[in-house]
């Protein structure tokens, strides 16, 4: 599969990636992941498929979880959001009432313009961050949700902070005062997934983010608490969709 150029940035509830890819680019199969994907074309083509629609377009949404694929060629730009977050759930209620894969208005893509030609020449982390909150705003202005049950933010704030370490569902239902039984059940009412399943997405992030700050793939996989890189390169094609070695970091 041919490879392509990308910068990835990442902040608490936000990822931003403006991806160069050439012809051919793109995944054959249905992935999802456990974050609401904005997708834009600068130039090229995009293509987005999920379960239920086909859309292509400039800009794009999807739901958390949902599955889908895409298909692309050109000057792309992803954003990520956690649906956790407050702007994330905003996004959620606004977009994805009736359906998993929305086109946008492609007006949208002026607020990711900055991006555009700053590409080939000096794009940093907080100029991506930069634009990628401009367009999540704009999408959802003065978003107000309600969050998560206090009990499983902190739950998931404390995973967060120890993924280097084991973590299990029964040890984190000490700190809340809820039974396993019964955490189990509100974890997965207020995030769509099984406890052992979000521990994973959390380590996926963190793997990007250190990926993002300059190490390797191998480095950054051990750092998030992957057995070894090649449990990371698994877990990130069926997530993503794509091989993590198909990225080629700017």
């Amino acid at each position: 599969m041919s490879k392509g150029r990308a910068k990835i940035a990442m902040s608490h509830g936000l990822s931003v990636w403006v991806l160069e890819a050439p012809e051919g680019f793109g995944d054959a199969d249905f992935h999802a992941h456990h974050a609401i994907q904005i997708s834009g074309c600068f130039s090229g083509n995009l293509a987005l498929t999920s379960a239920n629609a086909s859309l292509t377009g400039a800009i794009m949404a999807v739901a958390a979880d949902a599955r889908h694929r895409f298909e692309a060629h050109g000057l792309l730009v992803f954003i990520f959001v956690e649906p956790e977050s407050r702007v994330g759930r905003a996004l959620t209620n606004r977009l994805f009432a009736e359906t998993d894969l929305v086109a946008l208005d492609p007006s949208a893509m002026t607020a990711l313009e900055p991006l555009r030609s700053t590409f080939e020449h000096g794009l940093d982390s907080a100029a991506l961050l930069s634009a990628g909150q401009a367009l999540v705003e704009r999408l959802a202005p003065q978003a107000e949700s309600r969050m998560p049950d206090p009990r499983v933010q902190r739950i998931i704030d404390q995973a967060a902070a120890n993924l280097d370490r084991p973590l299990s569902l029964t040890s984190a239902s000490e700190g809340v005062y809820l039974s396993p039984s019964r955490l189990r059940h509100l974890f997965v009412e207020q995030t769509g997934l099984a406890f052992k399943t979000y521990v994973l997405w959390l380590r996926l992030v963190k793997a990007l983010e250190a990926y993002s700050t300059g190490q390797s793939l191998t480095e950054a996989a051990h750092s998030a608490g992957f057995s070894d890189s090649a449990h990371f390169s698994r877990v990130f094609r069926r997530t993503f969709g794509l091989p993590a070695t198909t990225l080629t970091r700017l």
